[in-house]
């Protein structure tokens, strides 16, 4: 299978407690459990394969257990899986909490994910693809080979800087077309770059001393592109959770509104969205702004549903939900005949 789009990253063992409110420290509470795949890059790569897009996934795994069911469940979808195993690191696991609103609250160990080296990653599995994907789940080094590597081949390089690390290089950023942080990464990111220093200093960004997510909700269009410009990035699309996403590129900008859904569990729906945004690239050939829109519409099924990479919605759902938004977007037809002018006599 040539893939036409490349996940670097994690496979992640979930593992989820379902209870009606977050426990407070030293608090014992009595909930519910599920347990399945996951893992930012894995979720992507499901994501992506779900939505209609040839994938592959590329991540490190222990010799345990998960990690058959790993191989098992990625080619159960679809997926080309080339998996590393390691047997001095179990396979990552995820200790995730959802209340009864659909928020969450996640600890990952990384295990086998943080110590994929540059050789598990040969630059023959990222030939012909159309995008190479990676996040902040695996080794960051392994990141910047995978990019270069991209780079030469003519792919499209997604970054989702999720979760955001402390040992993130920003010079990663150089080697990067299409950005995607949601509100917190962007905030650090543009905290960490000189040449956003000048702006978040000042209004509109700065509120009662601080530039913080909260204060993105009031910063205006103009202000967002103006910052997002200065990542030097060319496509920079940052995820808003209910709000929806602001798409930035060279030359324009837009806002794109979330679609309204009943939120059952929100664990998935940023690998949602960059999974789908792949797929739509593919699909809408490099198109950024239909890319982001349709990636809007898979992170909204997948949160209507528990889990994160099950939670993934298939290429039919999609067409079926976009086809229903469209409609509802249409007015109204009036209901009265034309009456034909009467003659005058």
């Amino acid at each position: 299978m040539q893939p036409e789009v490349v996940v670097v990253g994690s496979f992640i063992q979930d593992l989820t407690f379902l209870c009606d409110a977050f426990p407070l420290p030293g608090e014992t509470t009595i909930g519910r459990f599920l347990t399945g795949p996951g893992g930012k890059g894995s979720n992507q790569a499901v994501a992506a394969a779900r939505a209609g897009a040839r994938t592959r996934f590329i991540g490190a795994v222990g010799m345990d257990a998960f990690s058959e069911a790993a191989e098992n469940f990625l080619r159960a979808e679809g997926i080309d899986a080339c998996l590393v195993y390691l047997k001095k690191y179990p396979t990552g696991t995820a200790g995730i909490v959802v209340n009864q609103t659909g928020q969450n609250q996640i600890v990952v160990a990384l295990g086998a994910s943080a110590h994929l080296a540059a050789s598990g990653v040969p630059e023959s599995l990222l030939r012909r693809s159309k995008v190479v994907i990676a996040q902040h789940e695996a080794n960051l080094a392994i990141n910047a080979h995978v990019f270069r590597a991209a780079r030469r081949l003519g792919a499209t390089t997604v970054l989702n800087p999720a979760p955001m690390r402390p040992d993130f290089n920003t010079s990663i950023l150089h080697q990067v077309d299409v950005l995607i942080p949601n509100e917190n990464e962007f905030v650090t990111l543009a905290q960490q770059l000189p040449a956003c220093a000048p702006l978040i200093r000042k209004p509109p960004f700065n509120v009662g001393g601080t530039f913080t997510a909260g204060t993105l909700s009031q910063v205006p269009a103009t202000g967002m592109q103006q910052l997002c410009r200065a990542f030097g990035v060319p496509v920079v699309i940052v995820t808003l959770g209910k709000r929806g996403c602001f798409v930035s590129l060279s030359d324009r900008c837009e806002h794109v509104p979330a679609h309204a859904v009943e939120v059952v569990d929100s664990t998935g729906a940023g690998d949602a969205f960059v999974g789908g945004f792949a797929a739509g690239w593919v699909k809408f050939e490099g198109n950024a702004l239909l890319a982001a829109r349709y990636a809007n519409a898979v992170a909204a099924l997948s949160a209507t549903k528990f889990g994160t990479a099950l939670s993934m919605p298939r290429h039919a759902e999609i067409e079926r939900f976009l086809h229903q938004q469209t409609k509802s977007q249409r007015p109204a037809k009036s209901s009265s005949r034309k009456q034909k002018p009467s003659r005058s006599t």
